[in-house]
């Protein structure tokens, strides 16, 4: 928690120069007060044995920047002297959801999938996520045709692409700060020897 620290005026030429390190300090102790933000994986999804209303109430977040596209440009090509030309002009239309942007869960298609929003107005611009096993069972954005540069995912009922990077991008959650997570813990008293 952040602690408030009271500046009184020095009397000599450092004042301003100590006023800056304790302001630079109070900053560092509200930063540190952010969010723990964690994998969101299978096993901790087992391990609550959330149900849907639970997952409603849960506040993911992206792991790191998405960028998705989508060519909508009309093209139009001729043939000129035996090579096709393309007159391109092209119009890419370009979704942008940055690192720690929040979501919502929407529903799942199936098990293990979750539909998650990004979108403050419209819950059918959604993305699709599971657990990759190869990937500690993290939830990761689920695409299809994933190449060496690049996947495609369903958006707003619209195909894009997106970098195959973000085929490791990872639904986070705050555990401490969650509302809807309840904890279990258990205290051992220890286990001794018997003596016969």
């Amino acid at each position: 928690m952040a602690q408030f620290i009271e500046i009184t005026p020095l009397p000599n030429e450092k004042s301003n120069s100590m006023k800056k390190i304790l302001y630079l300090l109070l900053i560092f102790s509200f930063a540190s007060c952010g969010k723990k933000l964690t994998p969101f994986s299978q096993y901790l999804y087992d391990d609550f044995n959330w149900s849907e209303r639970d997952l409603q109430r849960i506040q993911f977040y992206l792991s790191s920047d998405l960028v998705l596209w989508r060519d909508i440009s009309q093209d139009r090509s001729r043939i000129e002297e035996g090579r096709i030309k393309v007159k391109s002009g092209r119009q890419i239309e370009e979704v942008l959801i940055k690192r720690g942007t929040p979501g919502t869960y929407i529903f799942s298609p199936k098990e293990n999938r979750f539909a998650i929003s990004f979108d403050p107005f419209n819950d059918n611009k959604y993305l699709m996520f599971g657990p990759n096993k190869n990937f500690n069972h993290q939830y990761v954005l689920l695409g299809r045709d994933w190449g060496d540069r690049s996947g495609y995912v369903t958006y707003g009922g619209k195909v894009y692409q997106t970098d195959t990077r973000s085929s490791f991008t990872t639904l986070m959650v705050d555990l401490e700060g969650s509302q809807s997570i309840r904890t279990r813990s258990q205290v051992e008293k220890g286990r001794v020897v018997r003596r016969r």
